[in-house]
């Protein structure tokens, strides 16, 4: 965790991943959810962290609930925005800040927490940390390419959080902190790790939520099949996880916008990174996925085994739009466009597959964080929750940098 990236550039990955029985996990359905998040991590921990530790980190960390709502019968949707910034980040983000707040304690250097985003990891990201001792956090985030909800949660905030508005797309923020890691000169200056998903840290949390949407399901006997908004696939990696620990998952699906080189690799079997085009589901656009390694590492690199357990599905700007007006008109349910490509994957898997099963779509960030997308989609915009709206009144306090990475190290080198 401390690390965030491994010495060679690679990513962290766990020895083994210990499995729970059939008979535990239906125990799941019945304890309360921190007992759950508890016994989910407690395998992946070392001695390093006492089990009290743990258990107060997690029960400090996931204080908000996961709720399951039923569109039908055979479509449930899984509300993960109740956290502090309204987006699924706050699983992974508050985790880790408690967890890194504890290795920390007593160093005499702080800690840098660097952090690329696409739109919600930032605002869960800086929540997460604020004021957190001995550690100060700097997000970078591609100008004028994230919504101004998104945008105003963490360039708000001051104290020890620094927004660097970079003159690029998140690929370009990405590789700026991926080369920083790798950078032999600056880390012996600096004492650095990353908050995005290549933090194993902050991955494993978010198997949290697909361990609760069991927990919730009205029926477990029909075949399960998960759509998850995919952009930097730290989201399905955590699914694969849970999966691996025994959660009965008959398939993913790999749901994106435009920005589609994983349903590409799945037709093709031909990994294309390309830059990102900018899209309504921004937290999704992203061109070079960084959790592509540790998916190809879970299936040993061959993709008849991905193909077994993932099915993927690219939906374009007009499609969302079209599929969130049909979501509202259709259930009343007002869906963000990350959701809408969450719901269009599944419809799309079941024209294609008549097995029984039930979708279960994992709703990634609340609709007001979107509000221009939404009305643009249905004609009015979403309500706004009062923790949303007092931000959007404050000044941003973001510093413009360019995407060069000489200007980024000698931004961190003058801290």
């Amino acid at each position: 965790m401390l690390r965030g990236l491994a010495p060679d550039g690679g990513l962290y990955m766990p020895v083994e991943i210990a499995r729970h029985s059939a008979e535990e996990l239906e125990e799941f359905r019945g304890l309360p959810f921190t007992e759950v998040c508890f016994r989910v991590v407690r395998p992946f921990a070392t001695p390093d962290v006492p089990e009290e530790v743990l258990w107060q980190i997690v029960a400090e960390a996931i204080n908000f609930p996961v709720k399951l709502v039923s569109l039908s019968p055979g479509l449930h949707i899984l509300e993960l925005f109740h956290g502090p910034t309204l987006a699924f980040k706050d699983f992974g983000a508050r985790f880790m800040a408690r967890l890194l707040g504890y290795f920390v304690h007593g160093e005499s250097r702080p800690l840098t927490v660097l952090v690329a985003t696409s739109g919600d990891t930032g605002s869960a990201v800086a929540h997460g940390f604020l004021g957190v001792p001995g550690i100060r956090v700097v997000i970078l985030y591609p100008s004028k390419r994230i919504s101004e909800a998104q945008e105003k949660q963490f360039t708000t905030l001051g104290e020890n959080i620094t927004a660097l508005e970079v003159a690029g797309t998140f690929d370009d923020c990405q590789r700026l902190v991926k080369a920083a890691f790798t950078d032999a000169e600056l880390n012996k200056r600096a004492f650095l790790t990353s908050a995005n998903s290549i933090n194993i840290g902050r991955l494993l949390p978010q198997m949290f939520y697909h361990v609760a949407a069991y927990r919730q399901l009205p029926v477990t006997s029909v075949p399960l099949i998960v759509s998850v908004p995919s952009g930097n696939f730290g989201n399905l990696a955590a699914g694969i996880f849970a999966k691996r620990i025994g959660l009965p998952v008959a398939k993913f699906i790999a749901s994106t916008n435009v920005n589609d080189v994983v349903p590409e690799y799945l037709r093709t079997a031909e990994f294309h990174p390309r830059p990102a085009k900018q899209t309504f589901s921004n937290a999704m656009d992203v061109g070079n996925p960084n959790n592509f390694p540790r998916l190809l590492d879970l299936w040993r690199g061959r993709i008849e085994y991905v193909r077994r357990e993932v099915w993927g599905h690219a939906a374009t700007d007009e499609e969302t739009l079209h599929e969130m007006k049909a979501i509202h008109d259709r259930f009343g349910y007002i869906a963000d466009p990350h959701t809408a490509v969450g719901v269009l994957g599944w419809e799309a898997y079941k024209l294609e597959h008549s097995d029984p099963a039930q979708g279960l779509v994992l709703a990634t960030a609340h609709a007001a964080k979107f509000g221009d997308v939404v009305r643009r989609a249905i004609g009015t915009a979403p309500p706004l929750p009062d923790r949303l709206a007092v931000y959007l009144k404050r000044d941003k306090l973001s510093l413009p940098i360019s995407s060069e990475y000489d200007d980024f190290k000698q931004f961190l080198l003058a801290q």
